[in-house]
This record gives structure tokens, C-alpha cells and sequence, in this order.
């Protein structure tokens, strides 16, 4: 017997769109929660952004996989009561807009608490729910702009520039499923709901706390590696990465390299003096990898227990024997784009095999039903254009 998953008994109802909501909530499904993803007609943002195909995006798939979507038009009123009837029955209600629009539709933390005063509410916002900034408009490249992420990710010249990733909305998300734990684990204690407040700027700050520290240390960010050699580095039919931390770490590569010499040479004798000379010893270090490929290269380091790896696509992660050793990806057949090899939750045992994401609507009346919707009221909010439901498939109300 399948021991119950953490979130196994609990209800979460989505209206966020994008990222930084949807990949909170998405971690709760993984861990065993039932979630309701509420679309608008046109479908979440999310959908129609980056690599898309027939109606799902690369964001739609990996942040809302198992979901269940109920189509909402929150502009009207019969749209207004909908959400308001599956609020009540939620434990969890998630929202990522800017500060004032969940109110207008009846959907704030007070709204709500009326009816479900245990309620755990999760807000989601750029720079906050007041402030001089609340209203400002934040996209996950305007917030690695101004909360210091891309001065963290200056090149070697001081150059800022983007991390090539979502990682703002992405850390958001992270922080947002902890602390949705933490005020569960709360309720659980004190039967007392929350509102738990977060922004893409305090995460991105608190994100950097390590380099922040170090800052106001120095006074300065100096771009660039803190030790040599580290660095990335061609070989004869790829790249690797391959670095020394310390004096024994060194003395290892030298080895890996047959390299006795640098153990003599005064410019190498610490981390200091080879940050000093990181030029030479790193041209040095290039033009001898470039000499064979890059599997001799991890056999010679793996023998000496060098920090290395190499730079690998995602392919090529993939096929890593970690990877498969650890069951890292897995096959997901999703409807209208075909199959996927996809990683979940790290850790085993406590979360999900990943199913496909929802068409928008797709499960619009049977949710309905089963929250307690009679048939002639779905047929009126359908008539009337509140909800839509899209076509029924395999992936219909499984959980």
C-alpha cells in the first residue's frame, strides 16, 4: 500500500497565470494536492508565450501538469459567483495579480474569509501590495534588472546581463510553496487561516542574500571567478568546466594534467598569486585540453578527483547516468503536442509521476458538478457564456 502523499487531502484553487503561481501550485499537485486551475476564455498567459504548439506553451505544460482547468469568464457575474462558490470549498486560493484586481472581482483575502475563515490566501505580486512601486509593472526581466540579478550576473568586463532564465518568477514560486507549507503546518497547529503576502523583489533579494553579504564585506562585486583556475574550457569535440578551489585542489588538476612544474612555480604557490596569473595558467590549462576529447579529459580527472564536468545540453543531461539512475525524467504524453521526457520534484517518494497539462476548460462541469453545481445551472453559466468547457479527453477527472 502507497503511503498518502503530503497534500493528498488538500484543495488548492489557482487563479494565478504565468509562472510565478502556476509553479507554486504545481508543486503542491506534485506533493499530493488537488488543484483547480481557473482559466479565462483566452486562456492563461502563460499559454500563448516562448515555444508553443496547438494551444499549450512550454510554461503552460511544465507549470500546470496534472491540473484540472475550469474555463471562468471573472468579468461577469454569474463568472464572479463561480469562483466565489469554489473559494469556499478551497484550503488553499493562489493569485498572482497586480494589487487591487482580485478585490475587484470579489476574490481578495477579506472577500473570501467571510464565508471560509481557515482560509490559507497566497498573494503574489511584483514589488509588493503597497508601496511606491505596487502598481509598477514587473516581468521576470524587469525584476532581474532591478532587484540586482543581473549585476550578481556580471561577465568578466562588469557587463551586467539576464540570467537565461525565468529565474525570478521561478524563485518566486519556490518561496511561495514553502511558506504555503509552513502556514498549513500553522493551521494545523492554531486552526487559523493566513494571508501570506509575497513579491518577485523580496524573493530575488532574498535570493542573493550570499552575495549581498559579501558586498557590503567588500564594498564592491568583482566580476568574475574567485579562484583559478576555474573556467570553461574547449577540448578537442566540446567543452568542460574545470576548476581548483584551494592548494590541494591544485596540486590534483597538476597531476590530472602532468603538470609538475606549476607545483614548483612561485606564480602557482596559492589561490592569490594564481588569480594574480590566471591568464597565463588558464591559456596553459586550454591548450592542453584542447589536445584530446572530453571523455579522456573526465577520466583523467574523475582518477584524480578533480572538480570537473562537462557542458551538457539537455540531451545530453538526459542521458546522464545519474539522471537515470535517479529517474530524474520522466514520459509525459501530452494531448495535442505529443511526448515529452520531463523532470519532476527532486527527492523520492514524496510527490507524483507528472501527467499532462489541461486544454483550457477541459474540466470545467465536471468540477462543477462535483462542487456542488446542479446540472441546470452549469447549462445556464454555459448559455450565458460564464464558463466554457472544452472537448472531453482520457486526461477528464482522474484524481
Amino acid at each position: 500500500m502507497k503511503p498518502l502523499l503530503p497534500f493528498s487531502k488538500l484543495s488548492v484553487l489557482d487563479i494565478s497565470q504565468g509562472i510565478a503561481g502556476p509553479y507554486c501550485t504545481e508543486i503542491l499537485w506534485q506533493q499530493g494536492a488537488h488543484v483547480i486551475k481557473i482559466e479565462p476564455p483566452e486562456g492563461d498567459w502563460g499559454r500563448h508565450v516562448g515555444a508553443a504548439r496547438n494551444g499549450h506553451s512550454s510554461l503552460s505544460i511544465s507549470y500546470n501538469a496534472g491540473k484540472q482547468s475550469v474555463c471562468v469568464d471573472g468579468r461577469t457575474a454569474e463568472g464572479k459567483q463561480v469562483l466565489r462558490r469554489l473559494a469556499a470549498q478551497a484550503d488553499v486560493v493562489v493569485q498572482n495579480f497586480r494589487p487591487g484586481v482580485a478585490e475587484r472581482l470579489g476574490m481578495g483575502y477579506e472577500d473570501l474569509i467571510k464565508t471560509n475563515p481557515d482560509l490559507i490566501y497566497v498573494s503574489i505580486s511584483g514589488y509588493g501590495v503597497d508601496g511606491p512601486y505596487a502598481q509598477a509593472p514587473a516581468s521576470d526581466s524587469v525584476m532581474q534588472a532591478d532587484s540586482g540579478l543581473m549585476f550578481a550576473n556580471q561577465d568578466a568586463a562588469g557587463s551586467p546581463r539576464r540570467f537565461g532564465m525565468l529565474m525570478a518568477d521561478i524563485a518566486t514560486a519556490l518561496y511561495a510553496a514553502q511558506q504555503t507549507s509552513a502556514a498549513l503546518f500553522h493551521r494545523a497547529m492554531t486552526k487559523e487561516g493566513m494571508h501570506l503576502k509575497l513579491s518577485l523583489f523580496e524573493a530575488c533579494a532574498a535570493l542573493q542574500v550570499n552575495d549581498i553579504t559579501a558586498f557590503g564585506l567588500e564594498g564592491e562585486r568583482v566580476p568574475g571567478a574567485v579562484s583559478a583556475p576555474n573556467g570553461i574550457f574547449d577540448t578537442a569535440d566540446g567543452a568542460i568546466s574545470v576548476l581548483a578551489l584551494n592548494n590541494d585542489q591544485f596540486a590534483r588538476l597538476s597531476r590530472a594534467l602532468n603538470r609538475p612544474d606549476w607545483l614548483k612555480d612561485e606564480r602557482f604557490e596559492s589561490n592569490e598569486k594564481r588569480m594574480v596569473h590566471r591568464g597565463v595558467l588558464h591559456q596553459q590549462v586550454g591548450e592542453q585540453l584542447r589536445e584530446q576529447n572530453t571523455q579522456h579529459w573526465m577520466a583523467m580527472f574523475s582518477e584524480h578527483d578533480v572538480l570537473h564536468a562537462p557542458v551538457r545540453d539537455y540531451t545530453m543531461l538526459a542521458a546522464h547516468p545519474q539522471a537515470e539512475h535517479l529517474g530524474m525524467f520522466q514520459p509525459v504524453e501530452q494531448p495535442d503536442v505529443g511526448l515529452l521526457n520531463l523532470p519532476g520534484l527532486p527527492g523520492a517518494g514524496l510527490h507524483r509521476p507528472l501527467q499532462a497539462s489541461p486544454r483550457v476548460g477541459e474540466h470545467t462541469t465536471a468540477i462543477l458538478s462535483k462542487a456542488g453545481f446542479s446540472a441546470a445551472e452549469i447549462a445556464q453559466l454555459l448559455q450565458a457564456g460564464a464558463i466554457k468547457q472544452a472537448a472531453i479527453t482520457t486526461n477528464e477527472v482522474t484524481q
